[in-house]
C-alpha cells in the first residue's frame, strides 16, 4: 500500500527550497546562453511523440532533486502497486486498473480471484462483434433500416473522454456514421439531439456503471421516451438502445437485452474510463480496429511510465514539473494549448482528469494539507487562445506554466496553414521563454523614427515583455489513434505521480457527493411544494423560482 507521509518531511523538500532560491532569480535566456546543448538535455521521446521540457526553469540539480523527492515519497515502489491490481483506491476499497484495459501482453492479472486481462479481452469482443455489425448495416432498426447515427448518453467520465477523442479522431470517422452526445441534465441537450435524429437509424449508449446516475437516467428516459413515441412497440427499445453498465437488472428492466448490455468493473474509474466499454462510441465512430491503435498507444505509454527510469520517465518529470511550479513557484494555475483543431476538447477533458484526482485537501491519512495541490486546468485551441487571453499569459502579473501540443503532420494539408499554425507555435513558445526588454523595446521604438524621446519613455513600458515564463511542447508526428491515446494515458500518469508526491488519494471524488446529496433534496422540494429549512440566500431563491416558474 502506499506509504502516509507529507512530501515537506522529506530532505529533498528542503534541498528543493534552498535549490529554489538559487533558480528563482535565474531567467530562461540566461539558462539557453549559459548551456548551448540545454535542448538535448531536456528533450524526450516516446514513440512518435516528441517532449521538450527546456524551456521550463529548471537545471539538471532541479531534476536530480525532484527525482530524489519521488524516490523518497517511494513512487517507484507506488507505480508497480498500480499496475499489479492493490487496492491503491483505499477510501473506495478498489484496485486502479485502467491499465489493464489496454494490456496485450500475455502476462495474467488476478483480481478479486478473476483474470482481469481475460475479462477485459472478452468485452472487447463483444465490442469488435457490435462494430462489425453496425459498419456492415447488419444491424438494423426496428423498420429495417440500417444504423447511420449514435448517440452516447452519459456523463463526467462517461461522457468527457468518448467525446474528447472521437472529436480528436474526427478524420478517421466511419463515413456511414455520425456521432452525438448528450451529457448535460439542461432538456435543452437532449432537445437539440432528438430533434435532428431518425428514430428507424439511431441507436443509443447509455453509459452508466451503477444505471443510478441521475442526469444520464433522465436523458436516457427522455430519448427513450422519444423513440416510443415514434416507433411504439416498447420491443423495438432492444434493437435501438445499448447500455454500458454493471446493473444488468435495472438495464433489463429498461427495455435493453442482456446480450447488448457491455461490461465493465469497479476498478475502472470514470475518468480513466475510455479504455473500456465506455468507449464503445468511439468504436463505433472509428472502427474497431482504430480503437485498438488507441489502446495500444497507450499501453505504449504505460511500458514507458512502468519501465524509464524516474530522470528519464516522461510522465514522472511532467508530474514533478507539476510540483515544482505548484508547491515552489507558487502557481495556481496551468494551461493546456492545443495548436490542432482536432484537440480542442482535450483542455476540457483535462479538467476533469487532474482537478477531479487531485482537487483534494486531506492527506491520504485523513489530515489536512498544509500545502498547495491541484492548479487550475484551463485552456484553449491555438490560434484562437493568442487573440483571447494570450495577454494574461504574457503580460499578466501571475505565472501560469503552459503546455503547447501540436503535431509535426497535419491531418488536413492545405495549402500552408499548417506552416501558419506552426510559425505560431514556436514563436509564442520562445517569446514566453525570451521575453523583450527595455532596451530592446526602446531601440525598436527609434528605428521607426517617427517617435521623440518623451514618447518613446511613454510608449515603451508597455511594449515590454518579462520572458521567463515556463513552456512545455509536446509534439506528435500526427494525431493518429496511436499517438493520442499514448498522450492521455501520459496525463493520466502524471496525474498519479503528482497525487503520490502529495500523498493524497487520487482515484476517489468525494467532493462531487456533496452537491449531489442537496441537489436531491431540493429536487423532492420543487416536485412537491414543501420546502425545508435552508440559509437565507438558498431560500430566497428557490422562493423567487416557485414564484415565478408559472409565468
Amino acid at each position: 500500500m502506499l506509504k502516509n507521509y507529507s512530501p515537506t518531511h522529506t530532505e529533498a523538500w528542503k534541498k528543493l527550497q534552498a535549490h529554489f532560491e538559487q533558480v528563482k532569480p535565474k531567467h530562461l535566456r540566461e539558462m539557453f546562453a549559459e548551456d548551448p546543448k540545454r535542448f538535448e538535455k531536456f528533450t524526450y521521446k516516446v514513440e512518435d511523440t516528441l517532449y521538450d521540457l527546456s524551456k521550463n526553469r529548471i537545471t539538471t540539480e532541479t531534476i536530480k532533486l525532484l527525482t530524489q523527492l519521488a524516490e523518497e515519497m517511494e513512487l517507484p515502489a507506488a507505480i508497480e502497486s498500480m499496475f499489479r491490481g492493490e487496492k491503491i483506491n483505499a477510501t473506495e476499497g478498489r484496485a486502479v486498473l485502467h491499465t489493464a484495459l489496454r494490456n496485450f501482453t500475455d502476462e495474467k492479472l488476478e483480481v478479486e480471484g478473476e483474470n482481469a486481462l481475460q475479462e477485459v479481452r472478452d468485452v472487447l469482443q463483444q465490442m469488435k462483434v457490435f462494430c462489425d455489425k453496425l459498419h456492415s448495416g447488419e444491424w438494423k432498426g426496428y423498420t429495417g433500416k440500417p444504423i447511420n447515427h449514435v448517440v452516447n448518453i452519459g456523463i463526467g467520465g462517461s461522457h468527457l473522454g468518448p467525446q474528447m477523442v472521437t472529436e480528436a479522431l474526427k478524420k478517421f470517422q466511419k463515413p456511414n456514421i455520425e456521432l452525438s452526445f448528450i451529457s448535460n441534465v439542461d432538456g435543452t441537450d437532449a432537445a437539440e439531439v432528438l430533434r435532428k435524429l431518425n428514430p428507424e437509424t439511431t441507436l443509443f449508449i447509455i453509459a452508466s456503471k451503477t444505471f443510478t446516475t441521475k442526469e444520464t437516467l433522465a436523458n436516457a428516459h427522455t430519448s427513450r421516451d422519444w423513440f416510443l413515441e415514434k416507433a411504439g412497440e416498447k420491443e423495438h427499445i432492444k434493437k435501438h438502445f445499448v447500455a454500458l453498465s454493471t446493473n444488468t437488472e435495472a438495464v433489463e428492466e429498461f427495455g435493453i437485452a442482456p446480450e447488448n448490455t457491455f461490461r465493465f468493473w469497479d476498478w475502472v474509474g470514470g475518468r480513466y474510463s475510455l479504455w473500456s466499454a465506455i468507449g464503445l462510441s468511439i468504436a463505433a465512430a472509428i472502427g474497431y480496429e482504430k480503437f485498438e491503435e488507441l489502446l495500444k498507444g497507450a499501453e505504449a505509454m504505460d511500458k514507458h511510465f512502468r519501465k524509464a527510469p524516474l530522470h528519464q520517465n516522461v510522465p514522472v518529470l511532467m508530474g514533478l514539473l507539476s510540483i515544482w511550479y505548484t508547491n515552489f513557484f507558487g502557481c495556481e494555475t496551468h494551461a493546456v494549448l492545443p495548436y490542432d483543431q482536432y484537440l480542442r476538447l482535450l483542455p476540457e477533458y483535462l479538467q476533469q482528469l487532474l482537478m477531479e484526482s487531485n482537487g483534494k485537501s486531506a492527506s491520504r491519512n485523513g489530515d489536512e494539507i498544509n500545502y498547495q495541490t491541484q492548479p487550475v486546468i484551463w485552456g484553449a485551441a491555438g490560434t484562437n487562445g493568442q487573440h483571447s487571453f494570450f495577454q494574461l499569459i504574457h503580460q499578466g502579473t501571475i505565472l501560469i506554466p503552459c503546455d503547447f501540443i501540436a503535431p509535426v503532420v497535419s491531418n488536413n494539408p492545405i495549402g500552408q496553414h499548417h506552416p501558419m499554425l506552426l510559425s505560431n507555435f514556436f514563436a509564442q513558445t520562445e517569446a514566453l521563454m525570451k521575453g523583450k526588454t527595455k532596451e530592446e523595446v526602446e531601440q525598436e521604438l527609434r528605428q521607426k523614427g517617427n517617435l521623440s524621446d518623451d514618447e518613446i519613455s511613454e510608449l515603451a513600458p508597455h511594449k515590454v515583455f518579462e520572458g521567463n515564463k515556463p513552456t512545455t511542447s509536446i509534439m506528435p508526428h500526427q494525431v493518429t489513434p496511436f499517438s493520442l491515446g499514448s498522450l492521455i494515458a501520459m496525463y493520466e500518469h502524471k496525474t498519479f505521480v503528482q497525487g503520490v508526491i502529495w500523498n493524497i488519494y487520487s482515484f476517489d471524488q468525494w467532493g462531487v457527493e456533496l452537491g449531489k446529496q442537496l441537489a436531491g433534496k431540493i429536487e423532492e422540494e420543487l416536485l412537491s411544494g414543501k420546502q425545508a429549512e435552508h440559509d437565507s440566500s438558498t431560500a430566497g431563491l428557490i422562493a423567487y423560482y416557485n414564484k415565478n416558474r408559472t409565468k
